[in-house]
């Protein structure tokens, strides 16, 4: 499995490490992927997803998993959570009608 969050997209960079004498060596720096299980309320059921800290932080603050999904653009989502976010919208269109 890639080292890549599933909501955000972020994934590993990479730099160099650089010594007092200024030697250069290459190196990577990961995103703190932990595994997690959200919950979409509108949906009533639970998605396990590995995502980073700083897009955990930011569904967070923005209220909720259902509330992230609904603001986040598709092109930073995974083919897995558009097709989420399609179910969700549905979900969204159903309890409004």
């Amino acid at each position: 499995m890639a080292r890549r969050c599933e909501l955000s997209g972020k994934g590993v960079m990479t730099g160099n490490n650089v010594s007092h004498a200024h030697n250069k060596t290459r190196r990577r720096y990961l995103p703190n992927l932990q595994t997690t299980t959200l919950f979409s309320e509108t949906l009533g059921e639970s998605v396990k997803l590995k995502v980073c800290m700083d897009a955990l932080r930011t569904v967070e603050h923005k209220g909720g998993f259902d509330a992230y999904l609904l603001d986040a653009s598709d092109t930073d989502l995974t083919t897995d959570m558009t097709r989420l976010k399609k179910r969700l919208k549905k979900a969204v269109a159903a309890n409004a009608a």
